[in-house]
């Protein structure tokens, strides 16, 4: 680490590439800024890191790189991200993305509660079209990319097959054997490294690093009717094609990205955010391989890199150009 200085010296020389991209595409957000639970209570407030437009510099409190990060991550409500692809970001601590298929819409990580991967799709559907959901994607087994999609299709619908819930071979184990066998523990531990319980602001919780603080709500699991079971298997929903690329024991033991040749665009999941890797999460998930990773990542690069002029994913901003 650098002195304080050199680090506002870097955050000054910034060319604001990462504002840019965070802002590209903005269509609208909440008109109410609070999201509630059945009970009353806040499942999230977006308006709770206005803080970080209170000040031009960060202030003594804050590692400035860290601000800057917080700035871009909170930016908040529904994008364009590309032709017929959409993402709501800063509801919770990841993204949920949105792709029109035609008939209706492929939803890819729910968020982590109902309260606000519902409030999610109700912009969705207030500003571009109300259509069906016809499949919803987890792209990994952490409860931040399925634990809201209650908010967002039903068990009676996915045990129809009226709507498609596609996952990565070994999802449903490793997200109960994470979230409900050592779900106690890690929940615990979760406090501290997200800084949950403190207050919001300059001295107390500037986002998680790689997005807001997890929403506060309810949360719900359906499991998978379609699994993706090697590299290269293509799933059509609609009239969209997409090609998996099977990535296990990288960020995520059961993970996945996708392609989408028709719109030269990527989905990287959480493999490749807007940050540095987590190799070792304090919270007590699996550590992480890291050979494995980059490996997957070097392969995503060759499977997709010249097919695509954007990068979206499961935290974070969406890059633009190939470069």
């Amino acid at each position: 680490m650098g002195t304080l200085d050199e680090v506002r010296a870097l955050v000054a020389a910034d060319d604001r590439q990462d504002f840019d991209f965070a802002e590209r595409g903005f269509i609208a957000t909440l008109k109410d800024p609070v999201i509630k639970r059945a009970d009353g209570r806040t499942a999230f407030d977006v308006s709770s890191y206005n803080f970080l437009c209170e000040h031009d510099h960060a202030p003594d409190s804050a590692n400035p790189s860290l601000w800057r990060q917080a700035q871009i991550l909170t930016k908040h409500g529904l994008f364009k991200v590309a032709d017929r692809i959409f993402q709501v970001r800063g509801f919770c601590v990841s993204t949920i993305s949105f792709i029109d298929a035609g008939d209706g819409w492929i939803v890819v990580d729910p968020l982590t509660t109902v309260e606000v991967a519902r409030a999610a799709l109700e912009l969705l559907y207030e500003h571009v079209a109300k259509k069906p959901v016809l499949a919803v994607i987890y792209s990994h087994s952490h409860v931040d990319h399925y634990g809201g999609v209650g908010g967002i299709t039903t068990v009676a619908d996915a045990a129809s097959g009226k709507v498609k819930i596609i996952a990565p071979e070994g999802f449903l184990e490793h997200a109960v054997s994470e979230n409900i066998i050592a779900g106690p523990a890690m929940s615990r531990r979760a406090r501290f490294q997200f800084g949950i319980t403190l207050p919001r602001g300059p001295e107390g919780e500037m986002t998680s690093g790689l997005g807001p603080c997890p929403s506060l709500g309810s949360l719900s699991l359906i499991a998978p009717n379609l699994l993706i079971t090697h590299t290269g298997q293509e799933v059509t929903v609609g009239d969209v094609k997409m090609v998996f690329q099977l990535t296990p024991g990288t960020e995520a033991p059961a993970e996945m990205n996708f392609h989408l040749p028709q719109f030269r665009a990527v989905f990287m999941a959480e493999n490749a955010n807007l940050t540095m890797h987590n190799l070792l999460p304090a919270r007590g998930a699996l550590v992480r391989d890291a050979k494995a990773w980059a490996d997957y990542l070097t392969e995503a690069i060759r499977l997709f890199a010249d097919k695509s002029d954007v990068m979206f994913a499961a935290h974070g901003i969406p890059r633009f150009g190939q470069d």
